[in-house]
């Protein structure tokens, strides 16, 4: 049985467990693994942009090195990553090859997601590559990080992606068939919930999480249910549901009743919005003309050409107020150049941004998916 049929997602970020890729045990499970890669095959092959998170690296690392016992002055962690990632990636960019596909490893810290500019940076990545159709392979890049710059595990990793790229769906694949009104492990009669669509998740759904299961992962139900409600507050769907299952990504995708679905609080656009609206209170002024006026109470973007002024000292990704000629608030956006840039092209034409530059973010100093009207 099925519920309606959703609106297809177009950007679908899944975050595949250590125990989801070993199947239970010590070792990563080929099988598995390839036939994961073959459900992401198939959903991407109806038209959805996949992002994959993968936990994993550790796991290889301890296979590689035969379950070594380290020395507790070495960060095992770390180097255990560092060994395992690449023998990680080689696995999957074999399985994706026979599907004629390209993967591309892209390792993020806390850092890339906190400044704005690493953010912007790492979003248009993720965007480049998907558009190409190119599965980008997100990991903490845990060789490098220390505990201030550190996500603490991939559920969280998956919540921030789904968040940098305005996701439509987060799908966390572990080995337990969703979230339970008590720990199934420990009671036969705990049931599964099929869904969460209030503000708040239940608090018998936390208090039922429990830590992790295997000692080759990093995180437990409480992890997962903590990631969806970041997910879901910023506007993305999540379902939690067990990786065993036959063709689980994509009677997902198709709507089938599997696992837990948590509903989104809120619309990309209403949490773009609340970011926005909060930067309000930039130092960043940009003066436009009348013609920049109408096109942007058309529901357009505001182009170079538009701009009479620049006032303030911002940087690309921070929050400008557009005024009008007469000094009225008329907008507010995110700029795609800094204050020094813009001074430059303003009043030219968009064709003309690399020749005074060297370079092209653009044609929009603010686009119209980044700007709100006052």
């Amino acid at each position: 049985m099925t519920d309606a049929q959703p609106k297809q997602p177009r950007k679908i970020v899944i975050k595949l467990g250590t125990s989801t890729l070993t199947d239970g045990t010590e070792h990563l499970s080929f099988p598995r693994l390839f036939d994961l890669v073959r459900q992401i095959v198939q959903i991407q092959s109806q038209g959805c942009q996949v992002i994959l998170v993968s936990s994993g690296a550790i796991a290889a690392g301890r296979e590689a090195l035969d379950f070594p016992e380290l020395p507790k002055f070495i960060p095992a962690k770390q180097m255990l990553s560092a060994v395992g990632q690449p023998r990680l990636m080689s696995y999957y960019d074999q399985f994706f090859r026979m599907f004629k596909l390209v993967v591309s490893q892209v390792l993020l810290t806390r850092s890339d997601i906190i400044d704005r500019q690493r953010y912007l940076n790492a979003r248009n990545t993720i965007d480049a590559l998907t558009t190409l159709n190119i599965i980008p392979i997100i990991n903490e890049n845990d060789a490098v990080s220390n505990d201030e710059i550190r996500f603490g595990d991939n559920d969280a990793l998956s919540a921030y992606v789904a968040n940098l790229i305005e996701a439509d769906l987060l799908v966390l694949l572990t080995d337990q068939e969703g979230l339970f009104s008590d720990d199934p492990r420990r009671n036969k009669d705990a049931i599964l919930i099929p869904l969460v669509d209030g503000p708040e998740i239940p608090p018998e759904i936390w208090y039922a999480a429990g830590g992790a299961k295997s000692k080759l992962g990093t995180g437990g139900m409480a992890t997962k249910i903590t990631a969806a409600d970041l997910a879901r507050r910023s506007g993305t769907e999540v379902v939690i549901a067990s990786g065993r299952k036959q063709d689980v990504l994509p009677r997902i995708i198709k709507g089938d009743r599997i696992g837990t679905r948590l509903l989104p609080i809120v619309s990309h656009l209403e949490s773009r919005k609340r970011y926005i609206l909060a930067g309000k209170r930039s130092k960043g002024i940009l003066q436009v003309d009348a013609g920049a006026v109408n096109a942007l109470l058309a529901g357009g973007s505001l182009l170079p050409v538009g701009i009479v002024g620049v006032d303030g000292k911002f940087e690309r990704g921070d929050t400008a107020v557009i005024k009008t000629g007469d000094g009225r608030d008329i907008a507010v956006g995110l700029v795609n150049y800094s204050s020094s840039d813009i001074k430059q092209i303003l009043g030219r034409k968009s064709s003309e941004i690399e020749q005074y530059l060297g370079y092209t973010l653009g044609d929009e100093v603010v686009h119209r998916s980044n700007l709100f009207l006052l």
